[in-house]
């Protein structure tokens, strides 16, 4: 199966990499710019479930 991980708005990329410095940062994962592929699965995963999490809570308090 192949993924695709491209962003749909390229005007998005720069929030989405600010995003996702952020959301490192607040796990404790030392994410750089550019590649990061020696960061283990976990520390991959938090920083996913991290940007997840922030982007529920945006929306539920978009709800109010």
């Amino acid at each position: 199966m192949k993924t695709n991980n491209q962003i749909n708005v390229p005007e998005a990329r720069d929030a989405m990499d600010k995003f996702k410095m952020e959301a490192a940062s607040e796990v404790g994962v030392n994410l750089k710019n550019g590649y990061n592929g020696d960061l283990t699965s976990r520390e991959a995963g938090s920083v996913g479930g991290q940007m997840v999490k922030k982007m529920i809570e945006s929306y539920e308090r978009s709800m109010k």
